[in-house]
């Protein structure tokens, strides 16, 4: 068989194994691997705790509504007092100043924004999972075809030097030397067969579905996937989600600072009642309605220091938010760096292998003719073997590095 016309049907990703049945998208794969993650779930369990606890802080802020109620009965009357009685006291009292609950309800307010973009970031983390398991099954097919192929070349090329050893044109050691070969690429299949089998479970799991069930893949490492445009450090920024929850959480201990000081200022609230309640003295049953204004003020006057050290401590929270949001920043400005690197490497050893290989192809082709016409030897011809699985196995791992470095530099700049 054509080396040649070999790899490029290899190339063309064209096994039976990807054609058969229904086929499913990097999209509908994605999209799977997201309703079904437990990682989302989780984050947007977090997301849902904070938005509760900031309704909850906003409500602390509206006037409170109580009421009391007290019932007696008494079995020695003593001078006037009545020997049953009840009081029912309902109020309402509203905070005017200090108690932190605005600084609270803010600070609430930023750790759920913080948690809307932590779930953004699991998404990002997510699909980038998902899109390394279906590229990293599209290669390992490929790789079992090749490997299936190498082995089908190796048995092609026995058959002829078994026959010419019984015809006694060629020694033993030749064809020894073939046996070996296909026994290691026999070898080099079932390992082949094995890690599939493991990329398998992996690209299952991750949306739930049986761990053996097939893949059949809409798209390849083959196919032809452009090359992303590059950003700069400052529109990545703006566009990350982590960045932006680490620039949250900054805001949101900022607010604790303004909490931890409101609970040292003076608080003042305000309040109205009233009472229906009997008459402690015998007055055949009577009952009676009151109401009442109050004015609550507390004023802290020495507490040794304390508000000075709580309201450092919180300052020093801040302070280690800002530096957690600049070693962030870095971090992703270095991130972006490296995964453009990468995908300019890659892209480069891609193009590199593919050409490699066609020359391998050729060079498989011209030493099997000429072993044939006996012009070449069984090594020149197992030499050109190898090389050709080797430069193959190049080209397929260079493709599969360069769509991974393609959804890691989506996922690096939040483009998804």
């Amino acid at each position: 068989m054509n080396g040649l016309r070999i790899a490029l049907i290899l190339l063309l990703g064209c096994t039976s194994r990807a054609v058969r049945g229904q086929q499913m998208t990097l999209a509908a794969y994605r999209d799977s691997v997201i309703g079904y993650s437990w990682q989302l779930k989780s984050a947007a369990a977090n997301a849902s705790g904070a938005r509760e606890t900031a309704r909850l802080r906003k409500k602390e802020m509206l006037p409170e509504i109580s009421a009391s109620a007290s019932a007696a009965k008494t079995f020695h009357e003593m001078a006037e007092t009545r020997l049953w009685g009840f009081a029912v006291k309902p109020q309402v009292v509203q905070t005017l100043y200090g108690g932190g609950l605005r600084a609270a309800s803010r600070k609430a307010e930023s750790d759920y924004r913080s948690a809307l973009c932590d779930e953004r970031a699991a998404v990002l983390d997510v699909r980038y999972a998902a899109d390394y398991a279906y590229w990293n099954v599209s290669a390992m097919q490929i790789f079992m075809s090749a490997a299936e192929e190498y082995v089908s070349i190796i048995e092609s090329l026995y058959r002829v030097v078994e026959r010419r050893f019984g015809e006694g044109y060629i020694a033993k050691s030749d064809l020894l030397q073939v046996e070996t070969r296909l026994s290691d690429a026999e070898y080099q299949l079932e390992t082949a067969r094995r890690t599939y089998a493991e990329v398998l479970h992996a690209f299952n799991s991750q949306f739930g579905a049986e761990l053996d069930r097939e893949a059949r893949l809409a798209q390849s490492i083959t196919d032809t996937l452009p090359m992303p445009v590059r950003v700069t450090v400052g529109e990545m920024l703006m566009c990350r989600p982590d960045i932006m929850a680490a620039e949250q959480r900054v805001q949101a201990a900022e607010h604790a600072v303004d909490a931890v000081r409101a609970a040292y200022n003076p608080h003042v609230s305000v309040g109205a009642g009233g009472s229906w309640q009997t008459f402690t003295s015998k007055a055949s049953g009577r009952t009676y309605l009151d109401a009442a204004l109050s004015v609550a003020v507390s004023v802290p006057i020495f507490g040794w220091g304390a508000r000075h050290d709580a309201v450092a401590a919180a300052g020093s929270a801040v302070r280690g938010s800002r530096y957690l949001l600049g070693e962030a920043r870095d971090a992703a400005a270095r991130e972006e760096a490296d995964g453009w690197s990468a995908l300019a490497s890659s892209r480069a050893q891609m193009l590199s292998s593919l050409h490699n290989l066609k020359i391998a192809g050729e060079n498989l082709d011209i030493s099997t003719y000429s072993y044939n016409e006996g012009q070449a030897t069984i090594l020149d011809v197992l030499q050109a073997q190898l090389s050709w699985i080797q430069i193959y196995t190049n080209a397929i791992t260079a493709q599969f590095n360069y769509a991974v470095a393609v959804s890691a530099y989506e996922r690096i700049t939040a483009a998804y």
